[in-house]
């Protein structure tokens, strides 16, 4: 077993074209959201670089880019480890998500139309689906995917480019809950739609700031137990 620890599976392709740095970084990037690199785990170069097929320069590339991005730490003589977010730094960001999500929905309520309404209802459908059958990495792309249709449903460029900035890592907080948060994400997700399609500016902004307050006090709750 190599030290970091992959998955089966969990592996990225590198699509190409592109510059190969950007392609590893990109791989790396994908395996620390998911958490098949965990917080805290020890990230070896050479090892990374066998896994994605590559020689060592790009992974040294991307590690210090993702360094400067704060998703790897590098640490002096001891090497390249996932960086291990604080509880101020989760915070933070899910309170800034809350005011993002909760201006989208305001705006999806005002601008969805019926077509719009039918896709947040088939990505509900898939995300209810993933919980039945406990495919939590698939739960946490639906998750995502809702999520990201209603900032496109607003219809404001800005808004959607902001929330883009935090999507990465609002993913990563909130794949150690996705079991813990369960059927019951998703009923928040079905009355969400119910107050889009009604055109309730007010409700749908309630409903996406309490169903946002839900998942970062269920990620305290579990970094506490």
């Amino acid at each position: 077993m190599l030290s970091t620890g992959l998955p089966q599976g969990a592996v990225p392709r590198l699509e190409r074209p592109g510059p190969l740095r950007d392609r590893v970084y990109e791989a790396l990037l994908e395996l620390i959201t998911t958490r098949a690199l965990q917080p805290g785990q020890h990230l070896v170069e050479s090892e990374l670089a066998g896994h994605l097929g590559v020689s060592r320069q790009p992974v040294r590339e991307a590690l210090q880019r993702l360094n400067t991005e704060g998703w790897v730490d590098l640490r002096p003589a001891q090497g390249a480890f996932v960086h291990e977010p604080t509880e101020e730094e989760a915070d933070q960001l899910l309170t800034v998500r809350t005011l993002l999500e909760a201006e989208a929905a305001r705006l999806a309520a005002v601008n969805a139309g019926s077509a719009g309404v039918a896709a947040l209802e088939e990505l509900c459908a898939e995300g209810e689906k993933a919980v039945t059958t406990d495919d939590v990495d698939g739960a946490v792309a639906m998750n995502a995917r809702f999520h990201t249709k209603i900032m496109e449903l607003a219809g404001n460029a800005v808004l959607a480019e902001l929330a883009a900035q935090v999507d990465r890592r609002v993913r990563w907080y909130y794949t150690p809950v996705a079991r813990q948060r369960g059927n019951q994400s998703w009923v928040e997700h079905r009355e969400l739609i119910d107050a889009i399609a009604e055109q309730d500016e007010r409700r749908a902004t309630d409903l996406m700031r309490e169903h946002t307050e839900h998942t970062r006090r269920s990620y305290h709750a579990r970094q506490r137990s």
